[in-house]
C-alpha cells in the first residue's frame, strides 16, 4: 500500500465495440464500452448514469433489454442488473464476438461458429444453455440480426458473404442467401417489411428483400473502406444512414433511391455505431476516436447538424495541468487536442476551440486534422489574469511559434508569439511570470525571448556575449522558470549549461554546469530549489540563489517522463519507463515511497492541495487519478501509508471509484433514471478512523434531515384542501375490522385443525412489550444488547422524515400514571430509555453528527414531558446534555480559531 491509491480514470468516453440503445418509459439510454467496463449515458443530454466495476478482460460485445446488460468479455458473458453482477455464462470454448437479445433469450456467436442460445428469466435457476448451432467450416459469422415479424428466425451474415436464415427454436436453417462476393459487415431490418439492408467489405449496401430474394436497390460508398455500420430511419422519412471504415457518415433516400448528404469528417476514426432514435429524426453514433455524437436532422436542405456530443482525446495525452484549485486538468494529446477536463462532474469536460476549424475545413475541402495546431509538447498557465487576456502559452511539435488561450472563453487566443524571426527554430519550452503578464520561450536554436501576453509585443530577449552567435543557450534549450517576484529568470540547455538571469534587465547573472545531458527542469517558485533530469536517470536538486547542489536521488532505471514539486515543495515525484512512480522527500533527502504500475506514467501532476495526483501512461486515451489517502484518514504518520525504498505492484485507476462495486444507488427497485454515478460527482474513500476532535456527517441530503426539524410546518403545508372520503363499505360477506386509517382490514380466517398457531420464542419476546413488531423496534433491541447501533443507524437513515416521525411518535406516553413504577414498567418507557442510551452513544462517538442531532431534537420534542415527569429518564437526559455540551466545546473552539483569523485576516489592509 502507497501515499496514493487508485481512484478513478476520466476522459473515456467509448471504444471500439458497437453500442447498445434501449428505451425505458420515456427516456432513451446508450450503453457503451469502455475497455474493461461498460457506462450507460441519457440520451437526452450525454448524462453519465452508471459505470459499472471493472472486469477481466476488454468488452468483446454488448447486449440490453430492460435492467439487464449482457457483457462478452473473452470467452465468457457477464449478465449485469444495472451494475449489478447477476451471473456469469461460461459455455463458449472461443472468444465471443456478438450479442443480440432476442424475446427472453439471448444469442452469442464466438469465432469458432458456436452460437448458444440463453435463457435469462430464470437467471437464479441455471446458466446452462438452452440451445447451441455450430455453424460449417465454410461459413464464418460475422453479424446478426432479426427480422421483424419473423418468429424465431435469425439472419446472419459471413464473412464468406453468404447469409443463412436459422429458426433458433428448432436449430434448423431455413434458406441460405449466395451474398454478393463480399464479407458481410453489418445487416439491419428496415421499416418495410421482409427487407433489409445489407453492408460489405467492399462499401456496397445491399438492400434485399429476404421473402423473394431479390435486389431491392444498391448503394456504394463515395468513400473507400468498407461499411461497418447501417440505420434506418424510423421516424417516417425514407433515410439510410451508412458509416464508414474512413470515418464518413452517408445518409441515403430510399425513395429516391440516391445518396442525400455526406457528413465528412464525422469522426476521426472508423464508425462503429449508428442508431436512429425511435420516431425521431436524430441520429447517434460512435467511432473508435473516443467520441459519441447525436445528429439531427431540421435542416431545410435535409442535411443533418451536430446537435450534441461527448468526447475525450483520441490519442495519448502528452501534458496535463492542475488548474482551477484542483478543479479542472488541461490536457494536451496527440490528437491535437487540448483539453479542459473537469474532475468534479464529465459534463464540464471540453476541447478549446481553434477558431472555426470545422467551417474551414468545409471551405476549403480539407480533413479538420490538416488544419488543427501540431500536437503540444510543453505549455504553461497562469490562474491570476484569467479575467483580463490569455493565461495559457504552449509550444508545438515542430512549430516556431508558441499560442496562447485564454481559459475564460475556452478558445485560442488572437496573438502568436514568434521569438527570433531572422532564424526560425521550433519552440521548445516556455513559462508563464508568477504576475501572469509575461511569457518567456525558448527555442531548440538556443534562443529565449520575453513577451507581453497581453499585447504579444516582444519585450526583449536573453543573450550571452560569450556564446557563439549571440543565444542565450549553445544548444538547445530544454526549460526556462521564473521566480515569484519577477527578480531572476533561469534557463536551461541540453548541453548541461544552467544560467540564471536578471529577469528584467536580461544580464547574465551567474551559470553552473551540471556535467551530463539535461532533458527537463523543474522549478519550486516558494522555496527556489531546481530540479534537474539528466540522460544518465539521475534527479538533482539545486539551489537557485546559492547555486550549489543541495539533493540527489537516484533510483530510476530508464529515462524519466515527468516530475513534478508538492505545492508545498517538500515532496518531489518522478515518473520513468521503468514503470515506477517515486516520491521523493526533499527534507529528508530519501525516497518515502515508489509504485510500479503495468504501464508507463508518461506525465503527472499533483493537485494544489495535494489530495489527487493525475498521470497519463502509455497508450491510454484517458487520465487516471490517484488520492493522497494520508490527506482522508486519522493517521498522523506518512510512514504508515509509505513503502519506502520498497516499490509496490498496483494496478491502474479503473473508471469507478469504488473498485468490485457498482457507483449507483443500492435501491434496485427505483428506475434507472433515477440512478447517479460517483464519476459526476466525485467521492473519495470514507475515513478508516475517527479524526480527533473533529466530527464526522452522515453525508445525507440536507433536506433530508432538515424536513426533521420543520416537519410541523411541512405537515401545515401540505395539508389536503378537501376533506378525506368515507371509504367504501366491504361486502356483507367478508368479516372486516375497522382500522385507525379507515382502511378496509379483513379478518384473518381461522386456523385449520391441527394447525400450529403458537407463534415461535422470538415473535413471543417480541410481543412481551406489547407494542407492534416493527424493524425500528427490533433493531433497537438488538443494537443496544450488543452495544452496536450501526446497523440501526444505517436503517434511520434510510427512513423518510415523515416515517422516522411516526417511529418515534410510537412509543409516546399518553395515559397519566400516579405510580412511577407501574410507568417503569410500561414498554413504551424502556423503548425511550432504550433511545436515550443511543443519542448518547452517537454523540460521544461523533458520527453523523448533523442527522443525529435534529433526531434527537425531534425525540426531544415529543418525549421532553414523559422526560421531565421521570427521575430515572432525567438522569439520562442530564448525561446526554453533557456529553453533547462536551462535544460541541470541542468543535466550537476550532470554529471560534478559524473565525478569529478569518476576521484578522479579512479586517486587514495590505
Amino acid at each position: 500500500m502507497g501515499i496514493f491509491e487508485p481512484f478513478r480514470a476520466i476522459g473515456y468516453i467509448t471504444t471500439g465495440v458497437p453500442f447498445s440503445v434501449q428505451r425505458l418509459g420515456t427516456e432513451t439510454f446508450v450503453t457503451v464500452s469502455v475497455g474493461k467496463a461498460f457506462q450507460v449515458y441519457n440520451c437526452a443530454k450525454l448524462t453519465l448514469v452508471i459505470v459499472s466495476p471493472q472486469l477481466p478482460h476488454k468488452i468483446r460485445a454488448l447486449a440490453c433489454y430492460r435492467d439487464f446488460t449482457f457483457v462478452a468479455y473473452a470467452t465468457h458473458i457477464a449478465v449485469f442488473k444495472r451494475a449489478h453482477q447477476v451471473t456469469l455464462w461460461s459455455r463458449h470454448s472461443a472468444k465471443v464476438n456478438s450479442l443480440m437479445v432476442f424475446g427472453d433469450y439471448v444469442i452469442s456467436v464466438d469465432v469458432d461458429g458456436n452460437l448458444f442460445i440463453w435463457g435469462f428469466k430464470g437467471l437464479d435457476e441455471s446458466n446452462v444453455p438452452v440451445g447451441h448451432i455450430l455453424f460449417g467450416d465454410k461459413f464464418t459469422p460475422t453479424c446478426m440480426m432479426h427480422p421483424d415479424t419473423y418468429l424465431n428466425k435469425v439472419l446472419i451474415g459471413s464473412q464468406e458473404g453468404g447469409l443463412q436464415l436459422w429458426n433458433v427454436s428448432t436449430k434448423k436453417m431455413l434458406y441460405e442467401f449466395k451474398g454478393w462476393g463480399s464479407s458481410v459487415t453489418s445487416c439491419v431490418s428496415s421499416p418495410a417489411l421482409d427487407v433489409v439492408a445489407v453492408g460489405c467489405v467492399d462499401g456496397k449496401i445491399h438492400v434485399h428483400n429476404i421473402r423473394y430474394d431479390e435486389e431491392v436497390v444498391t448503394f456504394v460508398h463515395s468513400m473507400r473502406g468498407a461499411v461497418t455500420s447501417l440505420s434506418f430511419s424510423t421516424d417516417g422519412q425514407p433515410l439510410l444512414a451508412s458509416g464508414g471504415s474512413s470515418g464518413v457518415i452517408s445518409i441515403w433516400n430510399l425513395e429516391k433511391r440516391k445518396l442525400q448528404s455526406v457528413v465528412r469528417e464525422a469522426h476521426d476514426s472508423s464508425i462503429i455505431s449508428l442508431h436512429f432514435l425511435a420516431n425521431e429524426p436524430v441520429l447517434m453514433s460512435s467511432s473508435a476516436d473516443n467520441s459519441i455524437k447525436i445528429w439531427i436532422f431540421d435542416t431545410t436542405d435535409g442535411d443533418p447538424r451536430l446537435l450534441r456530443f461527448r468526447s475525450g482525446h483520441s490519442a495519448p495525452p502528452l501534458c496535463i495541468r492542475f488548474y482551477a484549485n484542483g478543479r479542472h486538468i488541461l490536457s494536451a494529446g496527440q490528437d491535437r487536442a487540448f483539453r479542459l477536463f473537469s474532475v468534479i462532474q464529465d459534463q464540464q469536460s471540453r476541447e478549446l476551440s481553434q477558431r472555426h476549424v470545422s467551417k474551414r475545413a468545409k471551405k476549403l475541402r480539407v480533413k479538420e486534422e490538416e488544419l488543427k495546431l501540431k500536437p503540444v509538447i510543453a505549455f504553461d498557465c497562469a490562474e491570476i489574469r484569467e479575467r483580463d487576456w490569455c493565461n495559457v502559452v504552449t509550444c508545438h511539435m515542430d512549430t516556431a511559434q508558441a499560442y496562447v488561450w485564454r481559459l475564460q472563453n475556452f478558445v485560442i487566443g488572437e496573438h502568436i508569439l514568434r521569438p527570433c524571426p531572422e532564424n526560425l527554430t521550433p519552440v521548445k519550452a516556455c513559462t508563464i511570470s508568477a504576475c501572469g503578464n509575461f511569457a518567456i520561450l525558448g527555442t531548440a536554436g538556443g534562443w529565449i525571448e520575453r513577451f507581453n501576453l497581453q499585447s504579444g509585443i516582444s519585450r526583449g530577449s536573453y543573450m550571452d556575449v560569450s556564446e557563439r552567435g549571440s543565444c542565450a543557450h549553445e544548444s538547445e534549450v530544454v526549460g526556462v522558470a521564473c521566480d515569484s517576484t519577477n527578480t531572476q529568470m533561469i534557463s536551461a540547455g541540453y548541453h548541461g549549461d544552467v544560467k540564471v538571469w536578471d529577469f528584467k534587465g536580461r544580464a547574465l547573472k551567474s551559470r553552473w554546469e551540471v556535467g551530463c545531458s539535461l532533458v527537463k527542469i523543474v522549478y519550486h517558485r516558494l522555496n527556489g530549489l531546481l530540479a534537474t533530469v539528466a540522460d544518465d536517470f539521475v534527479i538533482r536538486l539545486f539551489d537557485a540563489v546559492a547555486l550549489r547542489m543541495v539533493r540527489k536521488f537516484e533510483g530510476h532505471t530508464d529515462r524519466i517522463t515527468d516530475l513534478c514539486f508538492s505545492e508545498d515543495g517538500k515532496w518531489l515525484l518522478s515518473s520513468s519507463m521503468d514503470g515506477t512512480l517515486r516520491i521523493w522527500d526533499v527534507i529528508l533527502a530519501r525516497q518515502i515511497d515508489a509504485v510500479h504500475v503495468d504501464v508507463s506514467i508518461t506525465a503527472l501532476s499533483l493537485s494544489p492541495n495535494m489530495d489527487v495526483l493525475a498521470t497519463t501512461h502509455v497508450d491510454q486515451n484517458g487520465v487516471y487519478l490517484w488520492v493522497n489517502q494520508s490527506m482522508f484518514s486519522g493517521a498522523s504518520n506518512i510512514d504508515s501509508y509509505a513503502s519506502g525504498k520498497e516499490v509496490v505492484n498496483v494496478k491502474l485507476p479503473s473508471l469507478s471509484s469504488v473498485e468490485g462495486s457498482n457507483v449507483e444507488n443500492e435501491d434496485t427497485d427505483k428506475p434507472i433514471v433515477n440512478q447517479s454515478v460517483s464519476n459526476e460527482v466525485s467521492t473519495f474513500p470514507a475515513f478508516s478512523q475517527q479524526i480527533p476532535d473533529l466530527v464526522t456527517l452522515s453525508l445525507l441530503p440536507k433536506s433530508q434531515w432538515q424536513s426533521l426539524i420543520n416537519l410541523d410546518i411541512i405537515k401545515v403545508r401540505n395539508k389536503p384542501i378537501e376533506p378525506p372520503k368515507k371509504p367504501e363499505k366491504a361486502p356483507f360477506f367478508l368479516p372486516s375490522v375497522p382500522s385507525l386509517s379507515g382502511e378496509i382490514l379483513f379478518k384473518p380466517s381461522e386456523p385449520v385443525d391441527g394447525e400450529d398457531t403458537k407463534p415461535d420464542k422470538a415473535e413471543s419476546d417480541k410481543r412481551k412489550l406489547g407494542l407492534p413488531v416493527t424493524q425500528f423496534l427490533e433493531l433497537l433491541q438488538s443494537s443496544s444488547e450488543m452495544k452496536n447501533f450501526s446497523a440501526f443507524t444505517e436503517y434511520i437513515k434510510g427512513l423518510s422524515p415523515s416515517n422516522l416521525d411516526m417511529e418515534l411518535r410510537m412509543f409516546q406516553i399518553i395515559d397519566e400514571y400516579e405510580d412511577e413504577e407501574e410507568l417503569v414498567k410500561r414498554p413504551e418507557f424502556i423503548s425511550i430509555e432504550l433511545l436515550l442510551d443511543y443519542f448518547i452513544h452517537e454523540i460521544s462517538c461523533r458520527n453523523n453528527f448533523e442527522f443525529i442531532q435534529a433526531v434527537t431534537r425531534l425525540f426531544l420534542k415529543i418525549h421532553g414531558e414523559t422526560i421531565r415527569c421521570n427521575s430515572k429518564l432525567q438522569d439520562k437526559a442530564r448525561k446526554l446534555l453533557d456529553t453533547q455540551s462536551a462535544v460541541w466545546q470541542r468543535v466550537d473552539k476550532l470554529f471560534q480559531s478559524a473565525r478569529c483569523m478569518v476576521t484578522f485576516l479579512s479586517n486587514s489592509q495590505f
